[in-house]
């Protein structure tokens, strides 16, 4: 017995409407295949990396800071090999036989050893990011007073290290907004970040600097300064990490009503022998003089140039410090009482800069790949 045309008709219609309801379930599935063919990993990341002569700081967009590790690579000098990066590389700084050594690849802010850092930059992106895609847009923080063949370097570097962009921020800018100051209202902030190499002292207002002055003055200078103490006060000699562990846990720059004292062990020069020392919170201030005085020098100097009306509005906002320097027993009150301007730490002073960084990443769209600026003008800020 044959079909009528109109039962025929409705059969077709229904297999079509069938067909069309099965077919977004095929493609879902399309999809969940290609996915599991990256194994679950990212296609790419954006990061900040607060590039600093002591210390590395790594940013990862939505994670916050995931890495804080020192500037420092061990290498075998017989091969050219990296051997070290990190907190390990550290742990061997004057203690490394003939065909090995122990460097900082940055000096005073900047790179001092190209091939180096792009290793160092390779290695922090990579346990940064872990199993990637496309390779991540890298936002780099750098000081205010660099010159344009040093900006192009950490460039170049970042590049080379694998990013897929590279834009650079200052650090005053960073350590502002990692502070939590609002340098896009029209009232001026002032900032001094003591770093390890370099010391940025800057007003900011609009979300720009309008004075900075950049010194290379900061925390290697105060070890120099305890070496140098050390020696002339009690004939010893002493290694960089001992005077480094000597700032953190005594460094003071104002006088206190506590004095505390250390232990240091060093060499005598005269006699050749190992030999132990005491010294005291208020030696600090002794050793410490004359950088601190270069710093201070450096904070008057913006003060004495900086606009009346953003001056107005610093006197009434104070002036807020970051980094690891201006933790040092007291600083926050010798530049209160040279300036007369209120002065405080900023909380977590020491990430302000990587986290400042890192929230510049939320704005990448509104920035160039590549330099800051260099048609700037840095001569009127310097």
């Amino acid at each position: 017995m044959k079909k009528k045309p109109e039962a025929v008709n409705a059969v077709k219609v229904r297999k079509n409407v069938s067909a069309k309801k099965k077919a977004p379930v095929e493609r879902k599935g399309l999809v969940s295949r290609v996915k599991g063919l990256f194994g679950g990993a990212q296609l790419s990341r954006s990061i900040g990396i607060d590039l600093g002569t002591a210390t590395v700081l790594v940013y990862v967009q939505g994670k916050g800071i995931v890495l804080q590790e020192p500037s420092v690579v061990a290498i075998d000098t017989n091969t050219d090999r990296i051997l070290k990066v990190g907190i390990e590389a550290q742990q061997m700084l004057g203690r490394t036989p003939g065909n090995i050594a122990a460097v900082r690849p940055l000096r005073d802010g900047v790179i001092s050893q190209y091939e180096v850092t792009l290793k160092m930059i390779q290695y922090f992106i990579r346990r940064a990011c872990g199993n990637m895609f496309f390779p991540p847009r890298v936002m780099i923080c750098i000081p205010s007073g660099i010159t344009e063949v040093e900006e192009k370097a950490v460039l170049d570097a970042a590049r080379e290290a694998g990013a897929q962009k590279t834009y650079l921020i200052e650090e005053p800018v960073a350590a502002a907004i990692g502070a939590g100051l609002d340098i896009y209202a029209p009232v001026g902030n002032m900032v001094v970040d003591i770093g390890g190499g370099t010391t940025d002292v800057a007003v900011l207002s609009l979300g720009g600097v309008v004075v900075s002055r950049s010194t290379k003055i900061a925390g290697d200078k105060f070890d120099e300064a305890i070496i140098r103490y050390v020696r002339r006060k009690y004939n010893v000699l002493i290694g960089e990490r001992t005077a480094e562990a000597v700032k953190k846990q005594i460094g003071a720059v104002y006088d206190h009503s506590e004095t505390a004292c250390v232990e240091v062990k060093g060499r005598c020069i005269h006699q050749g022998l190992p030999k132990v020392i005491t010294i005291s919170s208020k030696e600090m201030i002794e050793a410490l003089a004359e950088p601190v005085t270069a710093i201070l020098d450096s904070v008057c100097w913006v003060i004495e140039n900086t606009p009346p009306e953003l001056l107005g509005d610093i006197l009434r906002n104070g002036i807020v410090m970051t980094g690891g320097g201006s933790l040092l027993y007291g600083f926050d009150k010798l530049i209160s009482r040279v300036t007369g301007i209120k002065t405080r730490v900023a909380k977590d002073a020491v990430s302000c800069v990587a986290i400042g960084t890192g929230k510049s990443l939320d704005h990448l769209e509104l920035l160039h790949e590549g330099a800051i600026n260099l048609s700037r003008d840095k001569r009127s800020r310097m």
